[in-house]
């Protein structure tokens, strides 16, 4: 079946919250590259082959920007969307200045600085599960651990009020959700956020603290090796949406996951050594991740011995990606034990996603802290009754009732 066969509407409608839709399968094996219809209605080529997907990702001759004049616009407002966006020109695309960046924002999330941060986090959780506790069963776990404690732990890291956290949350559904607000409303939220941030920027002028966004003022503009006044912006407002949204979302799907079926949460409870192990398996098998990454093709390639014109915007799945047989030994099977895992729930190449040691910190600690402190933990509704999250571009779970 050749990619002009099959044109699907992306993103591809699935009823259940934690399995795949049916089509990743097909796709794999009869069309790895399919052309496809965004809610923009514009078109795009997806791709759900490992393989095809880690190399897309790491080349690069496929860009992220969306804002040449022949890419496609991911959302039905009338700029696109996110993708499509000034903002997301801002931060420096490739070549040594993207390295640059990278190595600036990059030293606050290092493995190394994660672990210290891992007995804050704890304490974060436990307190927030006690709280949970104390409102009495049932309780929403998304509400009331996986939202905050990511947003805890960013705010903390940028130095700004955790206390403002329903506003970031109203300021990140606007960035990132495709579907549900209009042009207007998108554009007044931005402002709002924009305006935010170059306040706290200006405080942080004033009176810097031990914080990421303290230490990109000090180390000066670009004359000094820094970064400018607007890219340290879109940078914390950047860091402050992905800081929280993405993981927020993951600690509901993966308790999910392993409540979903209870030898899961019992083999953690026999072994809690799995804990690490199960954190990759949980992120390679979330069905529900959300949109993909997209990329703007610059000059003609060929993916899967399907020629891609200069123009292409590709969609790559990496949620598809990861369920590919020819990656995965049993590949639909939820494995505990599996190691090595090169799942690509974080990206691949230069784009990989920078904060995945803050996320697999956040994740390891609050598996570790619900086994010790709510072994019963379990989900208060059926699997099939759980919701996904509609329109977002990142994937997540309308709500996670749970008992214990």
């Amino acid at each position: 079946m050749s990619a002009n066969e099959q044109v699907l509407n992306y993103p591809i409608p699935n009823d259940t919250a934690l399995d795949p839709p049916a089509e990743w399968a097909e796709l794999r094996g009869k069309c790895p590259v399919a052309h496809v219809t965004l809610p923009s209605g514009d078109q795009a080529t997806l791709l759900t082959r490992y393989e095809d997907v880690k190399q897309v990702l790491a080349d690069p001759r496929f860009t992220r920007l969306l804002n040449a004049p022949d890419a496609a616009r991911l959302s039905a407002t009338e700029d696109g969307g996110l993708f499509n966006s000034e903002m997301a020109t801002i931060i420096p695309d490739s070549g040594e200045e993207h390295q640059h960046w990278r190595r600036l924002v990059g030293k606050w999330f290092t493995a190394k600085r994660m672990n210290a941060l891992r007995p804050v986090m704890a304490r974060i959780a436990e307190d927030l599960i006690d709280d949970m506790v104390k409102r009495g069963a049932p309780g929403d776990l998304k509400a009331s651990l996986g939202f905050p404690l990511p947003v805890y732990v960013i705010c903390d890291m940028l130095g700004v009020p955790a206390e403002d956290r329903d506003r970031f949350s109203y300021w990140s559904d606007t960035l990132l959700n495709l579907t549900r607000y209009g042009k207007e409303e998108i554009e007044a939220a931005q402002a709002e956020f924009f305006q935010y941030m170059s306040d706290h920027l200006a405080a942080k002028r004033d009176g810097p603290g031990e914080d990421l966004l303290s230490e990109l003022i000090a180390v000066g503009g670009p004359e000094d090796g820094g970064l400018n006044d607007l890219q340290i912006l879109v940078t914390g407002m950047a860091l402050l949406v992905a800081g929280h949204e993405t993981t927020a979302n993951m600690i509901g799907k993966m308790v999910s996951m392993l409540l979903a079926d209870r030898s899961r949460w019992e083999a953690l409870l026999a072994d809690p050594k799995l804990i690490r192990t199960t954190v990759e398996e949980s992120l390679r098998l979330d069905a529900n991740s959300g949109f993909g990454l997209p990329r703007y093709l610059k000059e003609e390639t060929e993916v899967s011995g399907e020629h891609l014109p200069k123009g292409t915007t590709v969609i790559c799945s990496m949620a598809a990606a990861n369920r590919d047989v020819s990656a995965f030994e049993d590949a639909e099977r939820f494995d505990l034990t599996r190691s090595p895992n090169p799942h690509l729930a974080f990206g691949a190449g230069a784009h990989s996603c920078l904060g995945q040691a803050l996320a697999r910190t956040e994740l390891q600690v609050v598996l570790e802290v619900l086994l010790r402190k709510l072994p019963s933990l379990e989900l208060a509704v059926p699997v099939g009754e759980l919701e996904r999250v509609e329109g977002l571009a990142v994937g997540g779970l309308r709500t996670v009732p749970v008992r214990w």
